[in-house]
């Protein structure tokens, strides 16, 4: 079985993917970090994110960078967005990314192409999304509590970069699958918004056994 969880930045689909994959009992892929891996070993070899063929130079980063919580920050946020645009890095990653997904058993893989590239035949599907507002809120407290010092505009200002960026690339731009599901969550709890990925993922199961499609 294959979940692939979209859906913009803050939305909240890193938490409902991996709370899918433990309801499930699926191993889960952030595949996002993937590229956050690409962005930070950009910067660490002082290549330059926006040039196609520096940032492709730069997938070939160590796995334990994966692990190096310094992903999680804002600025590599933003170098990830720069070098995704690019279809040389994308294609270095792709097959990474179908491979834990055709695993034995499945998996959940939540990104932005994840049920439109990376695993269009997904059992089921969600595009996970939140008003530019609510993910700024979200974002700015995780980081306030992370002690850095950043405004509330400042931060919605960059979703809405990234927004404009990630969905207007050529290569695999963040939209929803025809086939997906969306979920706001922008007025939901992490609870609430978990309880309805999970009965939506049910529905799709349960449509596709009724159908007969396997």
């Amino acid at each position: 079985m294959i979940i692939a969880v979209d859906g913009p930045t803050a939305s909240g689909k890193g938490t409902i993917a991996r709370a899918l994959a433990t309801h499930y009992d699926l191993p889960h892929l952030d595949t996002g970090l993937l590229y956050r891996a690409v962005g930070a070993h950009c910067a660490a070899l002082k290549l330059d994110p926006d040039i196609p063929d520096e940032a492709a130079r730069a997938t070939d980063f160590p796995d334990d960078l994966l692990a190096d919580p310094v992903l999680r920050s804002e600025a590599v946020g933003g170098l990830a967005s720069r070098v995704s645009k690019h279809p040389a890095v994308r294609a270095a990653l792709l097959a990474r990314q179908r491979d834990f997904a055709h695993q034995p058993g499945g998996a959940v893989l939540d990104g932005r192409d994840i049920g439109t590239v990376i695993a269009p035949c997904a059992d089921a599907k969600l595009f996970v999304t939140a008003s530019v507002a609510a993910r700024a809120r979200r974002r700015h407290a995780e980081m306030v509590a992370r002690g850095e010092a950043v405004t509330l505009a400042e931060i919605a200002a960059d979703l809405a970069a990234r927004d404009d960026r990630d969905s207007k690339r050529a290569a695999a731009p963040l939209r929803a699958a025809d086939d997906a599901v969306l979920l706001d969550t922008s007025d939901l709890t992490i609870e609430r918004a978990v309880e309805q990925a999970i009965a939506l993922v049910d529905e799709a199961l349960s449509a596709k056994r009724t159908s007969g499609v396997e």
